[in-house]
């Protein structure tokens, strides 16, 4: 699904940047690695318009509600690559397509405007207060439906308990996030579902997903 040129309605951006790219031995692997997380993340949902790269290592989405951004940022965090990290800023507003770029969509609206300044606020409470911090939520002015301040609660215990986990914590909180069964995933990875469930309760993957079904399924439906 996407939008035609001209066209305007309500949806929710996501614009997406890697951390201390130029860092990084191969910016090009990391970029395509970035978009193929992103690409799988948003595998079930019904994006308004697939994950495309913009300028240098910047990636954007458009989904219809913030649920979707929610469980999109989520999943692309826990399945990138070990070492590699990405901001991520969720806009809920209006959006406008203005014309089709050659690397993809050309948008404005205030979804995208809030997106960018969600992106920039990752920025300065990284260096201010949280350096786990890596998504922040805004939703235009106008919209009193969502509860900024709770998502952006959410958003920082989340961003913490994630950051702290061991790479097989990301995996199992991702597949149990997808609905795999504990079963599958024990298989996966050669444990037993004992293993599985210590797991995500020690890592905090389980808090993580069960505010995450809290939050989707009261304030942001």
């Amino acid at each position: 699904m996407s939008m035609a040129t001209g066209t305007s309605s309500t949806g929710v951006a996501i614009i997406v940047d890697i951390v201390a790219s130029r860092e990084l031995d191969d910016r090009g692997a990391a970029q395509r690695a970035v978009l193929a997380a992103l690409e799988s993340a948003s595998a079930g949902v019904a994006v308004v318009q697939a994950p495309w790269a913009t300028v240098g290592d910047e990636f954007q989405v458009l989904v219809a509600s913030v649920a979707d951004a929610l469980r999109i940022t989520a999943l692309t965090r826990l399945t990138l690559p070990e070492g590699l990290e990405c901001r991520f800023g969720i806009g809920a507003g209006d959006v406008r397509q203005i014309d089709e770029g050659r690397s993809g969509p050309i948008h404005d609206g205030s979804a995208w405007w809030c997106a960018r300044d969600a992106i920039d606020e990752v920025g300065r409470i990284e260096q201010r207060s949280a350096p786990y911090c890596r998504t922040w939520f805004r939703a235009d002015a106008s919209d009193s439906s969502i509860s900024a301040d709770l998502v952006n609660a959410h958003l920082l215990v989340r961003d913490l308990v994630i950051g702290d986990m061991s790479p097989r914590a990301r995996r199992l909180t991702a597949g149990a996030l997808l609905g795999t069964p504990q079963t599958e995933l024990a298989r996966a990875e050669r444990i037993s579902q004992s293993a599985v469930s210590q797991n995500l309760r020690k890592s905090g993957g389980a808090a993580v997903l069960a505010a995450h079904r809290v939050l989707v399924s009261g304030a942001l439906t």
